[in-house]
């Protein structure tokens, strides 16, 4: 099966490492970049008018300029009430002790990674993801 993820991450390094992870993995996907929250919430706009669906997976940074992650898990609940939303895994370098608190607690986020994403992690999203769908 074939598994959309975005990847929300205003660091190019950053994106460009996690797009590397999940293309070595051994899964199927499709992988969508955005450099903003704004970015994001425009691409699940795209995806729902094209695919009338979600991205399976997001993994959304929560440090960035403009719209952050809080934000746009804000606006991912309040636009798109009437879908299903998708596996948020944050993906973050933590630096502050209260985000990953405020994460754990966060009804629509499955998980949070420390940067950068690593393969077995990964392969555990993969298993979690393959036994909701099952």
């Amino acid at each position: 099966m074939k598994l959309t993820t975005f990847i929300i991450d205003d660091d190019l390094v950053s994106q460009f490492a996690t797009r590397y992870c999940i293309q070595q993995s051994h899964g199927n996907f499709d992988i969508v970049t955005c450099s903003s929250g704004e970015e994001g919430i425009q691409a699940c706009l795209s995806s729902i008018k094209e695919h009338d669906r979600l991205p399976d997976i997001i993994f959304l940074d929560l440090v960035m300029d403009g719209m952050n992650g809080w934000d746009f898990l804000d606006n991912l609940k309040n636009l798109f009430k009437e879908h299903q939303l998708p596996s948020v895994y944050v993906l973050s370098a933590f630096t502050n002790a209260s985000d990953r608190t405020i994460a754990k607690k966060n009804g629509l986020i499955s998980g949070y990674v420390d940067k950068p994403l690593s393969r077995s992690y990964l392969e555990k999203i993969l298993k979690e993801e393959a036994a909701k769908r099952s």
